[in-house]
This record gives structure tokens, C-alpha cells and sequence, in this order.
């Protein structure tokens, strides 16, 4: 008799496949400035270090609604964790034995944004397809991991720039390497099902034909933006903008943001039945357009990093929130809608970054100004968020 599938080795899994995109996300803005000081690499230049991330992430994830279903899941996770474990390590050697530091830092890059690519497409259908209850509450709960390891490359990279001095941060990239590299070996053995079996999956030319798909990416746009503008340069923020130490900026900035970032992930995957989601993110959509004015407005210190960590308490639903509302109402859109949609977040992830910097660098390095004009992307989502609440009201649903 054949033993059931335990599914949750593949929920381990998929855990430390969010753990390990927030390593392949965060670990980098923390050295945004170290590299300024290290590689003479001025703002502007360090600026593109997201934008490639996420462009990356975006180009992998448009492949991915054309390959990820023909070769199929298991070989494609596995894929995404070999090449983040493979940049995190190369990081250490290629932008010495390069003639042009930056070049190196952007190979290694775009190697381990095509794994969080990946993982941005592969791991939420994969939890999805497991036969799990309360799927809004297993999803929230999922993506919450992205927050904790997003804590954790914080809290254990200042401990260890505390201990060995940020001069040694090669060595901890290859540290970092290793949790992608033990992750291969688990999705090789979990159990992974199809989310729709072949031919029942729809196409990228229906989607396209469904007005509320559109409103969907809106909103994954404006998420993925509102959220990685805040957090890709929380660190630099704290450190610059409001005077305060390395050390502080790293744990008073991104570390506070991830915090509440997951707390509110977890909040709402313990509360999903009891919530009406597209009513609780526009009340979170206005939160988040607060934050970005009082971290940028604000005169005194104290506020503006008040306004930093609350932003992430702000974003915590929306990105799987989002998921949710899509997988409800189209359960057919498999593979090719969660690539879309995940394309959507890191177009909004790429776009928001850059500007921010762009910004900040054209008005002398200040990234208040920056942020201050980050703020059009909650302004776009509650607008979105309203006009999905009255699609609803009529009943236009996407179609199954």
C-alpha cells in the first residue's frame, strides 16, 4: 500500500524557498552604501542594483508562462534554488576579479533574481495545489515567510557585521548561500502536485481578455512598487536621512518594516474567515499612503522612522491578498496567471525602486524627496481597490 504524500515537507519547502528570496532581495540594499564606499559606485549606479533584480524577476517570470508548465514544477523550484544559492556565493569573488566591481555585483544579480523569479511564480501555486483548508489564510501564512527571513538576513547580518566588521561581508554571502543550496535537496523529495492538469489551464490571450484581470495587475503593480520602494532603501533612509548609525538604519529601518510586514500576514491568515479582504486592503492601502508622507514630510527623526516601519504593516496583505482574490475568481488561470501576476509585482517592484533613487539622486542624494514621490503608488492602489470594490458590487466576476 502506498503511503500518503506528506505535504508538509513540500509547506517546509516552500517555507525556505520564500526564505531564501528574501535573502536573494535584502541582503544586497544592506550593502547599497558599503559598496558606494568600497567600489566608489555612485547612487545613481546603485540604484540600477533593484531595478536589474527585478527586471530580471520579470523577463523569468513572462518565460516562465511559457516553460514552467511544459518542464514542470519540481524541475523548475530546484532550478531557482541552485542559481540563488550559486549568486549568493559567487557575490564573493566576481566583483574583485572583475575589472569593473559593478559588473560583477550585477552578474551575480541577475543569477539569483532568476531564482527568487522562479520562486515568485512556482511557490505560491505549488501551496495552492496541496489539498490544504482555508486557502486565504495558508497563502497569507506563506508569503509571511518572506517577512521572516527578510528579519532574519537583517538581525544576522548586523550581529555579524557587529562581530567581524562589515569588511568581511564576502564571507556572509557565501553563509547565505547555503540555506538555497540545503533547500535543493528538499524539493527534490516533497510532494508537488499540478495546480489544473494539462490542456485545462488557460491561456495568456484569455487573461488578457478579462477587464478584472487588468484591475488585478494593477493592483500587483502598486503593491509590489509600494513595498519594495519603501523597503529597498529603508536602510540607506534610516541611515542617511535621519543621521543615525549603520547598525540602527539596519534594524530601526527594513527590520522594524519586515516585522510588521509579517505580522500582518500572520494576522490575516489567522483571520482570513472573519475579514472581507478588498474592504481590509484599502483601509491598509490609505495607511500605507500616511506612512509614505509622514517618513518623507516629517521634520523630526523619530516620525519619519515611525512612518518607515509602519509602511510595512501597511503592504503586509497586499501582495497575497491579491493571489487570493485571483485564485477565487479564476481557478483555471494555473500557471500562466500567477507568472502574470507575479510579472505585474516586479514591474511595480523595478519601477518604484528606480524612480525613488532617481529621484533622490537629482535632488542631491535626498531620499525623502525620493519617497515623497513614491508615494503615487498607494494613491494608484486605492484607486484600483475602489474600482475592484464596485466591480464586485455589480457582480462582474472573471469568468471560470
Amino acid at each position: 500500500m502506498a503511503s500518503k504524500p506528506n505535504y508538509q515537507k513540500t509547506l517546509l519547502a516552500c517555507y525556505l524557498g520564500f526564505v531564501t528570496q528574501a535573502i536573494t532581495a535584502n541582503f544586497a540594499p544592506l550593502l547599497f552604501l558599503t559598496f558606494r564606499s568600497e567600489y566608489f559606485i555612485p547612487l545613481d549606479k546603485i540604484a540600477l542594483i533593484p531595478l536589474v533584480f527585478f527586471m530580471t524577476q520579470i523577463l523569468v517570470d513572462f518565460a516562465a508562462t511559457k516553460f514552467a508548465d511544459k518542464i514542470g514544477y519540481r524541475a523548475c523550484v530546484i532550478t531557482s534554488q541552485a542559481v540563488s544559492a550559486a549568486g549568493l556565493a559567487l557575490m564573493a569573488v566576481l566583483p574583485d576579479a572583475l575589472g569593473d566591481p559593478f559588473i560583477g555585483i550585477l552578474i551575480c544579480v541577475v543569477l539569483y533574481a532568476m531564482g527568487a523569479g522562479l520562486i515568485e511564480v512556482l511557490i505560491s501555486p505549488i501551496v495552492e495545489a496541496c489539498p490544504f483548508e482555508n486557502k486565504d489564510g495558508m497563502m497569507s501564512l506563506l508569503h509571511s515567510f518572506y517577512c521572516w527571513g527578510w528579519v532574519g538576513v537583517i538581525l544576522i547580518s548586523t550581529l555579524f557585521f557587529t562581530l567581524f566588521g562589515i569588511e568581511n561581508w564576502k564571507i556572509l554571502s557565501v553563509i547565505w548561500a547555503v540555506i538555497p543550496f540545503y533547500n535543493t535537496f528538499n524539493f527534490i523529495n516533497c510532494p508537488i502536485e499540478r495546480l489544473v492538469e494539462d490542456g485545462e489551464g488557460m491561456r495568456i490571450g484569455q487573461l488578457f481578455r478579462m477587464p478584472l484581470f487588468w484591475l488585478l495587475a494593477l493592483l500587483m503593480v502598486c503593491s509590489g512598487a509600494s513595498e519594495i520602494s519603501m523597503s529597498q532603501w529603508a536602510s540607506a533612509f534610516t541611515e542617511s536621512a535621519l543621521g543615525v548609525s549603520k547598525t540602527v538604519g539596519d534594524l530601526a529601518g527594513p527590520c522594524l518594516f519586515a516585522i510588521l510586514m509579517g505580522i500582518a500576514r500572520v494576522y490575516y491568515g489567522k483571520m482570513s474567515d472573519k475579514l472581507d479582504l478588498t474592504k481590509t486592503m484599502l483601509f491598509c492601502g490609505g495607511l500605507c499612503l500616511f506612512c509614505y508622507f509622514l517618513a518623507s514630510l516629517s521634520p523630526h527623526p523619530v516620525f519619519g522612522l515611525i512612518g518607515c516601519a509602519l509602511c510595512g504593516l501597511s503592504v503586509g496583505i497586499m501582495w497575497p491578498g491579491t493571489l487570493s482574490i485571483s485564485a477565487q475568481k479564476c481557478p483555471k488561470g494555473g500557471t500562466v496567471m500567477f507568472a502574470l501576476l507575479a510579472l505585474a509585482g516586479d514591474l511595480g517592484g523595478s519601477i518604484g525602486p528606480s524612480m525613488v533613487g532617481n529621484i533622490a539622486s537629482f535632488m542631491g542624494g535626498n531620499l525623502k524627496y525620493g519617497l515623497f514621490f513614491g508615494s503615487v503608488f498607494p494613491v494608484l492602489l486605492i484607486a484600483g481597490l475602489i474600482l475592484l470594490k464596485r466591480k464586485v458590487k455589480r457582480n462582474q466576476k472573471l469568468p471560470h
